[in-house]
């Protein structure tokens, strides 16, 4: 498709004042998520948090991507009693109980009708942040029901692995390929930030969550919590590190020399795993780089400071 790439360009630079944001994230999936939704909470200076979208995922926490929607909506739920922030919940919203079927036809929800509802209320001139963290079908699935908002929105999504990495079996990818391609193909304004290779980088050690964290507040406490429990379950050791990247896609926003990034061709994910490239293809965002200390630095002051409103 004919997209202007010079027009990409604009409305792909980090927005400077404050944006409206929504978030869309399978939180029961695994534990960073629940970092980034504190995180962006957190940092409402210059993120205006207009709803919170529970995506879907399946793996050994449960049996089907609908069940994984609504074991996240429970989980977003939690997440902002543990911070007092009872006035978020009527932004929750539920997604897709399934994942796309082809790359035409999508997947009617309450998470998807709604960020068609806000889109259309911003301009592409103001564009609406979707913060995305899951499969990415909640969100293709409102661009395929009402294409006009590509103008309206910039997606910033963590899914994929870097460009020279062998292989792109990366779970937020591979969930859902027939809207990971739309996505990637649709010419909607889009910030990729890769897995494996570029923000696998940002982790927490268990030395680092203890002294830090545990003991802070509620929030602080249970991320402490969760983060150790998967940690050992998953066989780690005294050494043990944890990935924690999804918080690098709410850092994008912040404009605050957390991550470097460029304009690159738009990839195409294949259904054999791997990244097809074309050089006539519109241009993408690519972050390539993440700065772990500056950024985890930050990530501690937000939820160790006064998080909630009294």
């Amino acid at each position: 498709m004919i997209v202007d790439n010079g027009w990409l360009a604009g409305q792909l630079n980090r927005p400077k004042g404050k944006v409206d944001v929504v978030l869309d994230t399978d939180t029961y999936n695994e534990i960073d998520d629940q970092y980034a939704l504190a995180y962006l909470i957190q940092s409402d200076d210059k993120l205006n948090l207009q709803a919170i979208y529970a995506a879907p995922f399946s793996n050994k926490k449960c049996e089907s991507p609908g069940e994984g929607m609504e074991k996240s909506y429970e989980e977003i739920l939690k997440v902002l009693s543990l911070m007092e922030r009872e006035d978020l919940k009527e932004l929750v919203k539920k997604g897709s109980s399934r994942y796309l079927e082809n790359e035409t036809v999508p997947v009617q929800s309450e998470a998807a009708e709604d960020l068609i509802k806000k889109a259309m209320e911003h301009t592409p001139m103001n564009p609406l942040y979707v913060v995305a963290i899951a499969a990415i079908t909640n969100v293709v699935s409102a661009i395929l029901m009402e294409p006009e908002i590509k103008e309206r929105i910039v997606v910033v999504w963590l899914g994929g692995q870097a460009h020279w990495w062998p292989d792109n079996r990366e779970f937020n990818l591979i969930q859902d390929i027939a809207a990971a391609r739309v996505l990637f193909g649709c010419g909607v304004p889009l910030v990729q930030l890769p897995c494996m290779g570029v923000v696998s980088g940002f982790r927490i050690s268990g030395p680092e969550l203890i002294h830090h964290l545990k003991g802070k507040n509620k929030i602080c406490d249970y991320l402490v919590d969760v983060t150790v429990k998967e940690a050992l379950a998953d066989g780690g050791n005294v050494t043990w590190s944890r990935i924690i990247w999804d918080v690098t896609a709410v850092a994008w926003l912040l404009d605050e020399g957390f991550e470097r990034d460029c304009l690159v061709h738009s990839p195409v994910p294949e259904y054999d795993d791997r990244y097809a490239f074309d050089t006539t293809n519109h241009l993408i965002k690519y972050v390539y780089d993440i700065n772990r200390d500056y950024l985890l630095a930050d990530l501690f002051r937000k939820l160790t400071g006064s998080p909630y409103r009294q």
